[in-house]
């Protein structure tokens, strides 16, 4: 784990920052997603426009429940005076993860930039679950390093929505694509992305042998 609180306080200041952002963007800003709509150009996939607003709130609720959970989950204070309570998130942060997964699966086929877009969005909603399970499975078989690095991938997929859109404006301002394909890109590219932060951290702070009282 961290020798010192400020990579924690660092993930807890971004992610606040995040959902800051997600909520007042989708909830308070553009209600009905006009502006992100907008540029979609597939006529084959015409947008249901209540159902997608529906599901994409429902997708937008459990995507902060899995930031706010996994984030709580990582709290070494949590784990050693609240182990039920850390068991019980960690089902809850699964439960999150499954459901962003699924509505992902259901906009998918409407994504911005079209097939390739939506094989990127699928690929995600693969690997997220997976990642989940990996961790669950291994600390139930007692192997908490391992149950450790699988969340570290895991969570690193609830920052996808910001790095795609940090991405994708990188993409067009610096290097001129269109919408489109700036955005399709920046898909591929975060998945590359957070894996690699993932290792990254784990490198970085997850080295040390578990300590007795963080057992179990």
């Amino acid at each position: 784990m961290p020798k010192t609180k400020l990579p924690y306080l660092l993930l807890l200041l971004v992610a606040a920052l995040f959902i800051g952002y997600a909520l007042y963007a989708n909830v308070i800003s553009d209600p009905k997603a006009a502006g992100f709509l907008s540029h979609k150009n597939n006529p084959a996939r015409l947008v249901d426009l209540p159902v997608w607003l529906s599901v994409m709130r429902v997708h937008l609720g459990f995507a902060c429940l899995a930031m706010i959970s996994g984030l709580v989950n990582f709290s070494p204070w949590v784990l050693r005076r609240y182990r039920r309570f850390h068991k019980g998130n960690g089902y809850a942060y699964l439960v999150s993860v499954l459901a962003v997964s699924v509505t992902s699966g259901y906009m998918a086929p409407y994504a911005t930039g079209g097939k390739p877009a939506s094989i990127a969005f699928n690929m995600l909603n693969i690997l997220w679950p997976a990642f989940t399970v990996l961790a669950i499975i291994s600390i139930r078989r007692k192997r908490v390093m391992a149950h450790r690095r699988w969340m570290v991938r895991s969570y690193a997929f609830c920052f996808t929505n910001m790095s795609t859109h940090l991405l994708a404006y990188v993409l067009r301002e610096w290097m001129g694509l269109s919408y489109e394909a700036g955005y399709t890109a920046a898909i591929y590219g975060t998945i590359a992305l957070l894996l690699l932060l993932a290792e990254l951290v784990m490198r970085l702070f997850f080295r040390d042998p578990v300590k007795p009282d963080l057992l179990p």
